[in-house]
């Protein structure tokens, strides 16, 4: 028989995962914590309001609070769950950064009573979720460890992996199928119980790294399959085609369905997961590699492209029409496009450049910092324009009028106008 949760839910981090999980179970009954460090953002889950944009996440937050079934607080509560949704960027050295975990395992230690749930969803190398195991061990010896050999664990520690796309994080996180992998099955069938609370898709059972690699697998695969549309682009313009329509054509085969290229690879997920699998296994991994320096690289060749589009003109006035990572969002991490801005006004800090982002009202500090840069409504920016450099593809770009184009030297970084 599947079982379902009853009980409370702690959720350590309320950002784009977070947040959206506390909704999907408390909207269904569930009494839910939200637990973040930003005294801000807690503010603001409390007073039913949300810190990012996301369609249909506000109503949701808005009724769950109503309801008296998500609250939010600067402190782990006890609970019968936790859930760890915290950042796991990369270091330097493309190492996963997992103080951020850590710490919330260290918050959680202190509240546990034995038999809690504690689910790892942060993006995690293979070992990850043995190691929080490993780590409340250590930190509550008098508790049996999931990991235990003998006897029936006090604690059931899983990794379920997210796999939802920013912009339709409320749909796809009911409608998606879940991995849950356990450091025992029992682990894993115990944690399986929280996402059928909401989850209409199937739930699939397995071991913690078998878990953890496949949410890398599904990135890295992205990355790649990005990285061979992106060469081509270089390709197509060496050779004076466009790629659009050479990818167009290609895709009319009935076996062959090539992604579209851009200015980059931004966001928490793509930008960074495959490094996870460079990292579990250096020597194995060319291909990943290549695509991540293939996908890294552009970003420095459309600032380069429009360097020399600038020499047109004796004091040109360059448009560049938006920060996000990807369309219709407000998420700036990992952006390309926040790249390429920066290194154009860091080489060419007389230019005038004018950005244009629907979804953010302040620009990042690493643009804020250069005296060259400034925030405009798309529309006054291509008015006073001599260069329109298209970046993301948010429909509100997507809507603008060609005829304010005219006149316009245009490099369109994602065949919108073409």
């Amino acid at each position: 028989m599947n079982e379902i949760f009853e009980g409370r839910v702690a959720i350590i981090g309320l950002g784009y995962i977070g947040l959206p999980t506390a909704v999907a179970l408390a909207t269904r009954g569930v009494e839910v914590v939200g637990v973040d460090v930003n005294e801000d953002t807690v503010k603001a889950v409390a007073n039913g309001q949300v810190p990012f944009i996301e369609p249909d996440l506000a109503v949701g937050v808005s009724g769950a609070v109503s309801m008296g079934s998500l609250t939010a607080s600067t402190v782990t509560p006890e609970a019968d769950a936790f859930i760890i949704a915290v950042p796991t960027p990369f270091l330097d050295n493309h190492e996963a950064d997992m103080s951020y975990v850590r710490a919330a395992v260290e918050q959680i230690a202190p509240r546990l009573r034995g038999g809690e749930i504690i689910v790892l969803e942060s993006t995690s190398p293979p070992g990850s979720t043995e190691n929080v195991s490993r780590w409340l061990e250590e930190l509550r010896p008098d508790l049996n460890p999931a990991h235990a050999s003998e006897g029936l664990p006090d604690l059931h520690v899983a990794h379920c992996p997210e796999r939802v796309l920013p912009g339709k994080i409320m749909i796809e996180m009911i409608t998606n199928d879940r991995v849950v992998g356990g450091i025992t099955q029992e682990c894993a069938r115990k944690a399986a119980s929280i996402y059928r609370v909401f989850c209409l898709g199937e739930i699939l059972l397995t071991d913690a790294a078998s878990a953890e690699m496949s949410k890398l697998v599904e990135n890295a695969y992205r990355d790649v399959n990005i990285a061979f549309a992106n060469e081509l682009s270089l390709i197509s313009e060496d050779l004076n085609l466009d790629v659009w329509e050479v990818i167009k054509l290609a895709n009319h085969h009935p076996r062959v369905n090539v992604l579209t290229p851009g200015p980059g690879v931004g966001g928490h997920c793509i930008a960074v997961d495959p490094w996870f699998i460079v990292g579990a296994s250096p020597e194995l991994t060319p291909l990943i590699r290549a695509a991540r320096a293939i996908n890294d690289s552009k970003p420095h060749h459309v600032a380069e492209q429009l360097i020399v589009k600038t020499a047109r003109f004796r004091e040109p006035t360059v448009a560049c029409l938006g920060l996000a990572y990807k369309p219709n969002i407000d998420d700036l991490r990992e952006s390309p496009a926040v790249a390429i801005v920066d290194e154009i006004a860091r080489v060419l800090p007389e230019l005038d450049i004018r950005v244009a982002e629907p979804f953010v009202h302040v620009l990042p500090q690493s643009l804020s910092s250069h005296g060259n840069v400034q925030l405009q409504p798309a529309a006054s920016a291509i008015a006073d324009a001599d260069i329109v450099l298209l970046l993301v593809d948010h429909d509100h770009f997507k809507s603008l009028s060609r005829s304010r184009l005219e006149g316009k030297v245009v490099y369109d970084t994602r065949g919108v106008w073409r």
